[in-house]
């Protein structure tokens, strides 16, 4: 809940900082001259990626969120099995021996989203945020009948 409250916060932040830098752009256009439009159309197009990059990570993690429960639901997300320190941080060889488990689950059954899912968890635990990420894309691409290329 926690980590839902901070993006939706981070989100919030991120608009209203669109809107302020967007109607800096536009007070720039209004301006008329060529440089000041120049600069203007410039500051407006930064919004404009932001506000697409922030829509994606929102269905991303939204995509993400389904599967999770409904992975639940069937009693198939992976149990916290993961050895950790005395400061509570996730223990390196733990996480390795997971993820070559999981590793191999994939392997067996490519075509499964539960697999992926469980990979793109097992990538997480190991700090490996872009593998991660593209394990749970995958996963998502399979449970909606989509392909991903390799």
């Amino acid at each position: 809940m926690r980590a839902k409250i901070t993006y939706a916060v981070t989100a919030a932040v991120l608009v209203v900082y669109f809107v302020l830098v967007g109607s800096r752009g536009v007070f720039l256009i209004q301006n008329g001259t060529l440089i000041t439009v120049t600069f203007g159309v410039a500051v407006l197009i930064l919004p404009v990626i932001g506000i697409w990059f922030l829509w994606k990570n929102t269905q991303f993690v939204r995509k993400a969120n389904r599967l999770a429960a409904e992975l639940d639901a069937e009693g198939g997300l992976p149990v916290d099995e993961l050895k950790r320190t005395a400061g509570g941080r996730i223990d390196r060889d733990s996480a390795d021996e997971v993820f070559a488990r999981r590793k191999a689950e994939t392997e067996d059954a490519p075509d499964d989203w539960r697999s992926w899912f469980r990979l793109a968890v097992a990538y997480h635990d190991a700090r490996d945020t872009p593998r991660a990420r593209k394990a749970m894309q995958r996963a998502i691409a399979l449970r909606e009948g989509r392909t991903l290329e390799a």
